[in-house]
């Protein structure tokens, strides 16, 4: 991890399309408002401008805000006007400066939905995001919405095309599991581990006919185990990896570049002693000769993007947020990503997402650290 970089500098070339004659507020400073209120724990447009108004000698050291505070009106309507394809484009520029992705690192890709920007009354569906997440570091490296017409497995190529994942193992969940997903990852000179279930048929119907339960006694291939102890519950995870894709039949040849077949067993207890058990199997394809530690190692990381959206529906109440005019849902989303990244960057002060919003509300200088190299 490099750096952190100025997230500004990225976003100072978006388009702005007010009318210039009627320009009061700086579309630097309006982002650079609502970034900093919802660093410090504002989700309403309200709520930004409050911070705002208690915080202008701070924001003066870092924009131009000699006409004042803009507006909540302003803010919402000047965000609401940034074009969101721009906005990716900047986010993602960003990251590529602050977070070099190494040969061989995990990167997740999954769906969230901002269930709070569903309108009923305007018959809209609620915003739905793709995140791409650099696992080993714990952040968001790109964020794409899916359109109403469409969904994930046209989104996905897309988002993927815009990165450079090169050398990178790119795990996705099941709805991803799709040939041409899995021909873009290896055109982008990168590796799939992609799970299997019922949309995939036949795929999965081989899976049910391979696997025994016996196999985590006696299996020919590659094994690996680990076990894990907390709040009481046992967790056992069991890895199986097959590179004889034979018994696939005629579906080893419709995978692009396919290595090896991945099964993970997961066996949980409430306690060491307990008699009943959850037994979960879950099945993988993959491009690359994973061992059975790295299927393992892989498929438990990809769920730490699961953690990033917990994070912020907890740390920054994505799915209570109402906003839902125009494409205010969809920017809003992506700064809370950028804040999201910060924060998880800014690593002197201890806590979770909550608590380092609510040191940025009090402390300008803590705050002033997260916003990294701005001077």
């Amino acid at each position: 991890m490099t750096n952190l970089t100025n997230p500004f500098m990225h976003f100072s070339a978006l388009t702005d399309y007010r009318q210039t004659g009627k320009v009061t507020h700086k579309l630097s400073d309006i982002i650079l408002l609502t970034v900093c209120g919802v660093l410090a724990g504002q989700d309403t447009w309200e709520g930004i401008v409050d911070f705002g108004e208690m915080r202008r000698d701070f924001l003066n050291h870092y924009g131009d805000f000699s006409a004042g505070i803009p507006s909540a009106d302003t803010v919402a309507r000047v965000v609401g006007l940034l074009n969101p394809k721009e906005f990716q484009s900047a986010f993602i520029d960003w990251m590529k400066d602050c977070h070099e992705l190494t040969k061989g690192e995990v990167v997740a890709v999954d769906g969230k939905t901002v269930r709070g920007s569903y309108n009923k009354a305007k018959g809209n569906q609620a915003v739905h995001m793709v995140n791409v997440f650099a696992t080993a570091n714990g952040v968001c490296l790109a964020q794409s919405k899916v359109n109403e017409k469409t969904n994930e497995i046209t989104e996905i190529p897309k988002l993927l095309e815009m990165l450079d994942i090169s050398g990178c193992l790119i795990t996705i969940d099941a709805m991803g599991c799709q040939r041409k997903i899995a021909q873009k990852i290896v055109d982008k000179s990168a590796d799939y581990l992609l799970a299997v279930k019922g949309n995939q048929g036949r795929l999965e119907q081989v899976f049910n006919d391979y696997y025994k339960p016996s196999m985590l006694m006696k299996f020919d291939g590659d094994s690996y185990s680990s076990q894990d102890k907390s709040h009481g519950r046992l967790e056992t995870r069991c890895a199986l990896v097959n590179e004889d894709l034979s018994v696939l039949g005629d579906l080893e040849y419709e995978w692009p570049e396919l290595k090896c077949m991945g099964i993970m067993v997961n066996v949980r207890q409430e306690s060491e002693h307990a008699s009943e058990k959850e037994v979960s199997v879950r099945y993988y394809i993959s491009s690359k000769k994973l061992s059975a530690e790295e299927l393992h190692n892989a498929s438990k990381s990809h769920w730490l993007v699961e953690s990033m959206h917990w994070q912020l529906d907890v740390g920054f109440r994505e799915d209570k947020c109402r906003i839902r005019v125009d494409d205010r849902a969809e920017e809003l989303s992506r700064i809370r990503q950028a804040c999201f990244n910060l924060l998880k960057q800014e690593t002197s002060a201890k806590g979770g997402i909550q608590r380092k919003r609510m040191r940025c509300a009090m402390d300008e200088n803590y705050l002033s650290k997260v916003l990294g190299s701005l001077e």
